[in-house]
Order: structure tokens, then C-alpha cells, then sequence
């Protein structure tokens, strides 16, 4: 792949967890600056283990003050922003007559009024240089529906919009906007939800056997798609989601 990233200024939200976490490592081994954000603190831990390449700020990508002061901080440590990895989500697994308006706002807050306000922030500086790349993380939840995530889906399918719509606005400013959809990934979220299980093995099983490749994802096969969408190697390519799923949706 090339290493066409050096010396690149790259903000990823949702940095904490597996995904994020991993996405960081690869940019920073790349040779990207990385500036790492989530609302956890333990984001800042990322600075101290990537040294020199990668610093971190605790943010909340839902709220514009927050994503203001974020580039804010990214721009005065490392420069123009070049790339966006809009990573950061939420779940809850409940059908519609389950959820309340207040789990509702805050799932479609999470996955896609973060995602719009962190590329909305990006946008100005990409245009003036005609140059960017943003990408997304999605889920197979933006294609499909899935039994109890309402709100989730809801959410994923407006994210892939809005990643569709804007790669038709912004392609003349050479800025190339994607997704990656993930399957299901093993995490500590992951693990946590089969923990509530009446049946954790049976619902692992259940899990894996509804990817044809009979498992799940580690958090690096998903940053190394998100990685692909950020270098030149991916020139060509923008407003597609790209299906990391195991064949969840060949079916």
C-alpha cells in the first residue's frame, strides 16, 4: 500500500476503543499525524504510545463547541487538517416501541450528528487546498435491518447518505468521501453483550455462523479498510461504503 500518509494530518474520533485504537497505530506507523479524540479519557493514553506521531484530547463529537476546540487543538499541534476518520458510535438494541426520545437522540447523535459536525468542521480547509479524504464507519446496519436496533439502523442509514451526498458535492474539490460497513467485530462491547446472554456460547455461535466466513472481525481487519480509503491507492474511489462483513450481506 502506499505510504503516501507521511507528513498528513489525520483527526479520528472514537480513538479509544478497538477500532480506533488500531486505526491510529496503522496512520501513525504510516507516518500521518494523528490527532485522537474520544469521550473517554483513556484516549490520552494514545499519545504517550505513539510519541511524536499522535496527540490526544478528550471531546464530545456531538456537541459543535467540542469539535471546534478539537480542530482547534489538532490544527495548533500538527497543522491542516488533510483527513477526517469519523469513527466515533453508540448502541442500543431496542425495537421502536422499546426506545425512548431520549435513547433515540442519543444514538442518532452519536453515529450521525457527530459525523456531520466533524466533517462539516473539515470541509473549509480541505476546499481551499482541493484536497481530503473523510471516511466513516458505518456497519452492516446501514444496508440491512437488524432485529432490535431501530434506532442504530436508522442511524447507520443516514450516515451512508450523508457519505453519498457529500462525495457528490465535494468530489470537485478533490476531497473523496467514504465508509467502511463493518460485521460484527470482536471488542470489549462485543463481549460485554454476549455476557448478558442467557446463553453466551450459544449466542457466539449464532453470531459467527451469520458470516459466511464463520467468525467475526478483528478490530485490525476494519482499520486496515479504513487505512485502504485514505491513501492514494483509493483514488478512485468515493460515496462508497465498503463492506467488511465476513459475506453478512452477500445473503
Amino acid at each position: 500500500m502506499s505510504l503516501d500518509l507521511v507528513g498528513r494530518t489525520i483527526i479520528v474520533s472514537g480513538a479509544a476503543g478497538g477500532v480506533g485504537r488500531s486505526v491510529v497505530g496503522k496512520l501513525a506507523a504510516m507516518g500521518a499525524r494523528v490527532c485522537a479524540t474520544d469521550l473517554t479519557p483513556s484516549v490520552l493514553e494514545l499519545a504517550a504510545s505513539c510519541a511524536g506521531k499522535v496527540v490526544s484530547i478528550v471531546g464530545d463529537v456531538t456537541k459543535s463547541d467540542h469539535v471546534n476546540a478539537i480542530y482547534e487543538f489538532a490544527e495548533s499541534k500538527l497543522g491542516p487538517v488533510d483527513g477526517l476518520v469519523s469513527n466515533a458510535g453508540f448502541i442500543i438494541s431496542k425495537s421502536v416501541h422499546e426506545t425512548s426520545e431520549d435513547e433515540w437522540d442519543s444514538v442518532m447523535n452519536a453515529n450521525a450528528k457527530s459525523f456531520f459536525l466533524m466533517a462539516k468542521r473539515a470541509l473549509p480547509s480541505m476546499m481551499e487546498r482541493r484536497a481530503g479524504t473523510i471516511v466513516a464507519t458505518g456497519s452492516i446496519s446501514s444496508v440491512v435491518g437488524l432485529p432490535s436496533q431501530a434506532a442504530y439502523c436508522a442511524s447507520k442509514g443516514a450516515l451512508l447518505q450523508l457519505v453519498r451526498q457529500m462525495a457528490v458535492d465535494y468530489a470537485s474539490a478533490g476531497i473523496r468521501i467514504n465508509a467502511v460497513g463493518p460485521g460484527s467485530i470482536n471488542t470489549p462491547f462485543l463481549t460485554k453483550y454476549l455476557q448478558g446472554l442467557e446463553d453466551p456460547a450459544a449466542g457466539e455461535a449464532d453470531i459467527k455462523s451469520a458470516h459466511p466466513l464463520g467468525r467475526w472481525a478483528e478490530p485490525e481487519e476494519i482499520a486496515d479498510a479504513i487505512v485502504y480509503l485514505s491513501v492514494s491507492a483509493s483514488s478512485f474511489v468515493t460515496g462508497q461504503i465498503l463492506m467488511v462483513d465476513g459475506g453478512y450481506t452477500a445473503r
